[in-house]
C-alpha cells in the first residue's frame, strides 16, 4: 500500500534547517525554565522507567476527545465544557515533560518535535476559545472551535507518532542488544591488555561495549546509550566515592559502571550490564537473558 501523502511533508520535516535557530532560543529557554536536575530528571521518567509526556498526554486528549462525543449528544454540553476544562488545565504538565524530552533531542527530531507542539499550543488555544465562546452563550461557535481543536491536536498527534515510531525518540536504543548478543561466555581480552581505569571500547559478536577495569574487577557495559545511541566510551568517569558512573558525552545521561542503572537523564531505561569473569589471563564476557 502506498503511504500517505502526508507522510512525505511530515518527512521534510526533518530537513528543515530554517527551525534551528527557533529551536535554540526555545531550548535556551526549557533550560532556564526547568534548571534543577532533580525536576528535569522527573519531567524525563527517570523514576518510572519511561517517559512521562506520552503518559501525561492522555489526560487532554482523552478529555478533548470525549468533550467531541457529548458535544454530538443533546443535552452534554456542560459534560463536555467540563471536559474541555479539564483537558485545557492538564496540558500544563504534560507540555513541560515533553519540552524537557525534545530539549535533548537530535536537531532532525527537533525540528519535527517543534510543529508537534505547535499544533497542540494551536489546538490548546482553540479550547480556551471555545470556552470563552460557551461561557458568553454562543455553544454553536463553542462547538465549532474544539472541533477545530481536535482536528489540530490530532494532526499534532500524528507528529508525535512519527517523532516516536519512525525518528525513535524516547525509546529504548539498547534494546536490542539482548538479542543480538550470543548466549554463554565470550572472551573479551587478557586482563593485561585492558588499561587500568578510564573508559574503553571492545567489540564482542559485533557488539560494541563499554569496558572499565579496575585492578582485578572489570566492568562491562552496552557501548550505545539507550538515550539516543551516544558512544559511552567517550564518555566521562563520575566517581563521588560511593558508586563509580559514566557520563554520556551527547546528552550527559549518567550510568552506574556496575550496574547499568540510570543516575541521572535524559535517559531512562538503564544499560545492559555483562557479567565477567577471570579465566586464567582471559577476560570473558556474558549477557544474562542474551538469545541472539
Amino acid at each position: 500500500m502506498k503511504p500517505l501523502p502526508a507522510l512525505e511533508l511530515v518527512t521534510r520535516l526533518e530537513g528543515a534547517e530554517w527551525l534551528d535557530p527557533l529551536a535554540k532560543s526555545i531550548r535556551k529557554a526549557v533550560k532556564k525554565v526547568i534548571k534543577p536536575r532533580w525536576a528535569r530528571d522527573i519531567l524525563h521518567g527517570v523514576p518510572i522507567g519511561h517517559p512521562v509526556h506520552p503518559l501525561a498526554v492522555q489526560v487532554p486528549i482523552g478529555a478533548w476527545l470525549s468533550a467531541g462525543v457529548l458535544d454530538a449528544v443533546p443535552g452534554g454540553g456542560n459534560a463536555a465544557r467540563l471536559l474541555i476544562g479539564v483537558g485545557t488545565a492538564s496540558v500544563v504538565p504534560a507540555a513541560l515533560a515533553g519540552f524537557a524530552d525534545w530539549s535533548q533531542l537530535h536537531p532532525q527530531q527537533q525540528r519535527v518535535g517543534l510543529v508537534h507542539a505547535a499544533a497542540n499550543v494551536t489546538a490548546t488555544g482553540l479550547y480556551i476559545a471555545s470556552l470563552v465562546q460557551r461561557a458568553r452563550g454562543s455553544q454553536g461557535s463553542g462547538k465549532m472551535l474544539a472541533y477545530l481543536g481536535l482536528a489540530t491536536v490530532s494532526a499534532g498527534g500524528f507528529l508525535g507518532g512519527h517523532l516516536t515510531y519512525r525518528q525513535a525518540a524516547g525509546v529504548n536504543h539498547s534494546e536490542e542488544i539482548p538479542h543480538r548478543f550470543p548466549s554463554g561466555w565470550h572472551p573479551l581480552a587478557p586482563l593485561a591488555e585492558l588499561p587500568e581505569g578510564g573508559l574503553h571500547k571492545r567489540v564482542v559478536a559485533g557488539i560494541p561495549l563499554l569496558v572499565h577495569r579496575k585492578g582485578a574487577t572489570v566492568n562491562v557495559l552496552s557501548d550505545v546509550c539507550s538515550h539516543l545511541s551516544g558512544p559511552l566510551h567517550e564518555g566521562k568517569i563520575k566517581d563521588d566515592g560511593a558508586e563509580a558512573c559514566v557520563v554520556c558525552p551527547w546528552h550527559r545521561s549518567t550510568f552506574s559502571l556496575h550496574t547499568g542503572e540510570v543516575k541521572a537523564g535524559p535517559a531512562t531505561s538503564r544499560q545492559p550490564v555483562f557479567e565477567t569473569h577471570i579465566s586464567g589471563e582471559l577476560v570473558e564476557v556474558c549477557l544474562p537473558g542474551a538469545d541472539g
